[in-house]
């Protein structure tokens, strides 16, 4: 045998060895990244998936586990999100059912004292007992109609209709329909819009941002005494367009802000659920999620005796954006 032909055997041995080598490294890195991905399914992709092998800019194997970790990273968060979601889902039930049996029950009360002394009661007390029935029918159907509209916003997959459309109009029209209201209850209900905010256009479903507008509104005058204001303000601002509902109501506590967005507050000033109005918590999740799905944010600030101030923001229509991106006036103030 020629000493060519034995180095070649030679090379070919070593080759051998050390393709069998890196082959047995690299098996063990991959049994030791599945190990960790069967652990981390365990654990029900809770925590962080950290991977030993994860480098960005290693070889395929440690790029392969960098990416790993980032999808784990991901599915951790997503079912962070998924808990979070069904604990207030399940909180939301149990108050809503809590709610929706108060009503029902004094409604059925009030309906059987009229089926067994129907024949020992005067009319005007039948009369009174049938105007509370029909009040707690209305609270009912209220907070269902709530309920089921929650449950519409909140369906995966629901995009606005939006349409280009002037906030100062709909500012006005809201004011508008509330005006008798607000007069009856001595409080001065304003919209308050410069030059410049007049003739903002926003880019939204018209009827969500009437729903939105109007439930803020309510709730405004329903907490604020006689001889008090209600002001409606809207201003271009970072390429959005905000919106706030100002009110010299009774103010909220610190204590109860902390929590004015979960689905069901049961804060007394909170989302109309007042001292014996009738109205549900849903209202301010109703609007949050309306403000959410175009994009925005819903922010309260308020203190005890101080008023109120509620603030969403909208994307602008195209030309409204075009020209706030040219210097405009100062914010307004509160």
């Amino acid at each position: 045998m020629s000493e060519t032909l034995l180095y070649v055997i030679a090379a070919l041995a070593v080759a051998v060895v050390a393709a069998s080598c890196v082959a047995w490294l690299q098996a063990r890195r991959l049994r030791r990244l599945g190990r960790s991905l069967e652990a981390f399914e365990r654990a029900g992709h809770v925590g962080p998936l950290r991977l030993a092998e994860a480098n960005g800019q290693g070889d395929e194997t440690a790029r392969l586990a960098a990416q790993i970790e980032r999808m784990g990273d991901c599915l951790a968060a997503r079912s962070a999100e998924l808990a979070v979601a069904m604990r207030r889902r399940s909180e939301l039930l149990a108050n809503v059912s809590h709610d929706l049996r108060t009503p029902l029950a004094a409604m059925q009360g009030y309906l059987e004292l009229l089926l067994l002394r129907q024949d020992n009661l005067g009319s005007a007390e039948a009369r009174n007992y049938l105007h509370t029935a029909t009040r707690q029918s209305e609270r009912l159907g209220r907070l269902v109609a709530d309920l089921f509209e929650l449950t519409r916003l909140e369906g995966e997959g629901l995009q606005p209709e939006a349409e280009d459309f002037a906030l100062a109009e709909l500012a006005h029209d809201v004011a508008q329909k509330f005006a008798l209201d607000a007069g009856q209850r001595g409080v001065r209900l304003e919209v308050r819009l410069d030059p410049v905010s007049a003739a903002v256009r926003v880019h939204a479903e018209l009827g969500l941002i009437e729903r939105l507008l109007t439930s803020l509104v309510e709730n405004a005058l329903r907490h604020t005494p006689g001889g008090g204001s209600v002001v409606i303000e809207a201003a271009p601002a970072e390429g959005r367009a905000e919106v706030w509902v100002v009110d010299t109501g009774e103010g909220i506590a610190a204590a109860e802000l902390a929590g004015i967005f979960d689905h069901y507050d049961r804060a007394e000033r909170v989302g109309g659920a007042s001292r014996g109005s009738g109205h549900g918590g849903l209202g301010l999740a109703i609007a949050r999620r309306i403000v959410e799905l175009h994009g925005g944010r819903l922010r309260v600030e308020s203190a005890p005796g101080r008023g109120t101030r509620i603030a969403f923001d909208l994307p602008l229509a195209p030309a409204s954006a075009a020209a706030a991106a040219c210097p405009a006036s100062p914010r307004l103030a509160a």
